[in-house]
Parts: C-alpha cells; structure tokens; sequence
C-alpha cells in the first residue's frame, strides 16, 4: 500500500517486492476486506481467498470462534519513513454513529531507527474543549505523550487512543479487521500527488478520543504473553527447539520475526506469515536457524 509517510524498508528488511520508486507504508498480510485479499500460496487450497476459507471452510480452518461476516483481524506491517498523522480508531459505542468501524490494535516494533518514537494517548489531562482549541491553534501535537522505542517493545492501542507513528520504525500490527481512520493533525504536510494537504476528520475524531488516556506505557510483556484481549492474544516466542504452535483445534497466525523456521511443509523467513489451520496434523515448529523468533497470534475461544 502506498503512503506519503511510506518508504523501501520493507524491502530492504524483510525481502519484500515492491514497485519502484514508490513510498510504500503497509503491506496487508493477512486480510479479508472487499478491497483486499490474503490468498493461499500452496497446498490443496492454493488459490482461495481467505474470505473463501472463512465463508466455506470454517470449522476446519478455524474451529469454533466467535460468528462475523468476515475474518475477525487484519494483520499488517508498517513501514514509518516519515512519521504519520495523530489519529483516532473508533471505539464500539461510535462507530455506528460515525459510520465508521471499530478498531482496537496492537504493535509489535521490529526495527526501529535510533530516535525513534510512538505519539500515544496525552501527555497530561486534557479536556475536549481544550484540546479543541490546541488543534485551532495548530498546537494539537504539543498534546502528545512520546515514547521512545526499540526493536522488541510493543505498544496496546485500544479503539479511542490518540496516537501516532515516529519516523523510523518497522511494525508489526496486530488489529481488527476495520480501515476506519479519523486524522486529527498531519503535521501541516501537502500531499504531492495532490498539492493539497489531506483530508482531517476532526468533528469524528473528537467524539472518539478519550481524553483521559494520560501517559500510557509500552506492554511489560508476562514471560512470552505480550497481549491478551477479546480481539486476539498475542505471544512472542524465542523457537530454539521445536514446539507445537496450538493445540488440535485452535488455529493460529505465526508471523517470522528473526531467524527462519518450519511449519509442516512452509519455511517462514523475516516477515512472513502463515496461517495454521485447526485440522492440521503436523502442528510443530521447528527452528531452521539460530535466534529464531516469532509472533504467535490466535484468537480466544
């Protein structure tokens, strides 16, 4: 996906094939969307959408999650040359007022510049009406709490936390399957293939924010436990013998973070993905490198 703030990491990182000289900000890896599709590389199911599994291959690949019109999550990774806009995701009890989606969201920082840093929640108590006059006075990003980062933290964000992304990180993200976003400042940036500034939507973002979100902290991960919520779970796991990804009917996401491994036939290198479906017998991982890490992401039962 191309975006203003994108860059070539994902190239450059992760042995992505991007198109030239293009600023390329996301790559939607696991994805059912209208708009967007993961499809199945190999095996007997090459060629379906993930759409296609969720709609007509449930119970098998899946098992026994929760019933929703499409795959509950949309998984990505971000590449932040320049730093994004202040923004805002839709909590539930707005979304349907806003016309938006919901969506709740966690990163995982893979790489990240010296300097580099997240833009979430406040950095002290605000009101709305304050903050409403801090964007009129073009003074919004004075507001922000900055957290410095490196490769390893990871950050919880849920739906009505005001953030943003410093220049010069490589994220994993880990959210809803929703594409709703309300711009609250773009750092007074013009738009090349428009000349023009892009679009905020302030009057929605300021019904969403929650004002009381004052200095978050970065996720102090519990042994391999980074995140666990409704939405997903989240494990960081250090594969240095084999082990098994999830029980026999629970499906996962395993996503490669350093090193190599093996999952039945597929061998996963730095950012890629695959999909363990809950009828799958041989349910090892096996470490094909030394400092070998992983994500594992499932979704509660």
């Amino acid at each position: 996906m191309e975006r203003i703030w994108g860059g070539r990491k994902l190239a450059e990182l992760v042995d992505k094939k991007l198109p030239a000289n293009k600023p390329i900000g996301e790559s939607w890896e696991i994805v059912d969307r209208p708009e967007a599709q993961s499809v199945v590389a190999n095996g007997p199911l090459k060629g379906k959408s993930l759409h296609e599994l969720w709609s007509q291959d449930r119970q098998s690949i899946f098992g026994d999650i929760a019933n929703a019109p499409r795959f509950p999550l949309l998984i990505k990774l971000l590449d932040a040359r320049e730093k994004l806009s202040l923004q805002v995701h839709p909590p539930e009890k707005f979304a349907a007022k806003t016309g938006g989606e919901p969506k709740t969201e966690c990163w995982y920082v893979a790489s990240a510049a010296p300097g580099a840093e997240l833009f979430v929640g406040f950095n002290q108590r605000i009101t709305r009406e304050q903050f409403k006059k801090s964007l009129r006075a073009g003074s919004a990003a004075d507001h922000v709490h900055r957290i410095p980062v490196k490769a390893g933290d990871a950050m919880f964000l849920p739906a009505g936390r005001f953030h943003g992304i410093g220049a010069g990180n490589l994220l994993v993200e880990v959210q809803q399957n929703s594409d709703t976003t309300y711009r609250v400042f773009d750092w007074n940036r013009i738009d090349q293939s428009t000349g023009k500034p892009r679009t905020l939507q302030i009057d929605q973002a300021l019904e969403c924010i929650d004002y009381d979100d004052v200095a978050p902290k970065l996720i102090e991960p519990k042994d391999a436990l980074l995140v666990r919520d409704r939405l997903f779970e989240i494990h960081k796991w250090n594969l240095d013998s084999p082990r098994e990804i999830a029980p026999p009917g629970q499906f996962a996401i395993v996503c490669c973070l350093t090193g190599s491994l093996g999952c039945a036939d597929v061998d996963l290198h730095p950012g890629e993905f695959c999909l363990v479906p809950t009828s799958l017998q041989d349910r090892q991982l096996h470490p094909l490198s030394e400092s070998t890490s992983l994500l594992r992401i499932t979704i509660p039962l």
